[in-house]
């Protein structure tokens, strides 16, 4: 391909990927962000094909490789309960349960924590700033996915390596160990009394049509998937990745964030404390063999060069 041709093809990438920007921010602002996993992963689907125009046409098979890799990692997620009914594993209600009560010298933070923040008739500051924080758990781990595919293809499989094996093995605890979430325990009775109260920031926003995707995929989706968090896990995992060359101080305020979605997890009722602290070590886990493959790797190709 001629110089100029090359150059033709690198105008309309740019043009075709503002348009993109452009139609996905009206759409946010039209029907809400997407949180619906098949609706995310058409959005993400539609940025690399604008990213991938003009390139050859094994750059555009290996962009439809990329892309299925990150659909059959979020779907294993989604599905893995089904996996675990068919394999006969329980639901465990009080392991998660008696594990808060450890850390809290026996009582229930889920259960404090409503006790003392949650009105029924009164959504609240932190109602809002609550459900809002959740939100990023649908935006945040999927975001660099397209703009480190654009941008760094080196730094997008570094980045995928490490969300593919924080997701693999959350799905394969799943499976394990299906856990009931806080809310779920206490309709079953083994704690006092919760109310599920993720979605009411949403509604008190007038962001309608965000809560009535959740409430359709709670009701379809894993309803046992608590342990570890993978909410918990992403927070952290973004939070590490964006500060983690940053100075000390911009390290110590992205801490904030993922602490802010475990106090949320917990007043919403959606995780107990362990799942978030199980979450974060899975991240660290990840990343500490992420780390020591690449090693390996770059020393290998060292030594073969």
């Amino acid at each position: 391909m001629s110089q100029s041709g090359k150059t033709s093809w690198a105008t309309a990438r740019k043009i075709a990927l503002v348009v993109y920007a452009l139609v996905f921010l009206w759409s946010a602002r039209r029907h809400g962000i997407p949180v619906d996993r098949s609706a995310v992963m058409a959005w993400i689907l539609v940025g690399f094909v604008c990213g991938s125009i003009g390139k050859s046409r094994s750059d555009q098979w290996r962009m439809i490789a990329d892309w299925s890799i990150i659909v059959a990692l979020y779907f294993a997620y989604d599905y893995s309960r089904g996996t675990a009914d068919q394999l006969g594993m329980p639901v465990h209600f009080t392991g998660p349960r008696n594990a808060d009560r450890i850390l809290f010298f026996g009582a229930d933070p889920n259960v404090w924590i409503q006790k003392h923040f949650y009105e029924p008739d009164t959504v609240r500051w932190y109602d809002v700033a609550g459900s809002l924080t959740y939100m990023t758990h649908f935006i945040f781990p999927v975001a660099p996915l397209v703009i480190l595919w654009l941008r760094n293809r080196h730094q997008w499989l570094m980045y995928v390596r490490r969300l593919s094996l924080i997701m693999s093995i959350g799905v394969i605890c799943f499976v394990l160990y299906p856990a009931a979430p806080p809310w779920m325990a206490a309709q079953k009775g083994y704690i006092a009394p919760l109310s599920r109260i993720t979605g009411r920031g949403w509604n008190h926003l007038h962001m309608h049509t965000v809560s009535k995707v959740w409430d359709r995929g709670t009701a379809v989706l894993n309803g046992v998937a608590a342990m570890p968090s993978l909410h918990a896990a992403f927070s952290l995992f973004a939070t590490v990745w964006v500060v983690r060359n940053k100075a000390r101080w911009v390290q110590a305020l992205g801490a904030l964030f993922p602490l802010a979605m475990c106090l949320t997890l917990t007043y919403f009722g959606e995780h107990w404390v362990i799942d978030c602290i199980l979450g974060w070590l899975l991240v660290l886990l990840a990343w500490r063999i992420c780390n020591r493959w690449e090693q390996r790797i770059a020393r290998h190709n060292y030594e073969q060069n």
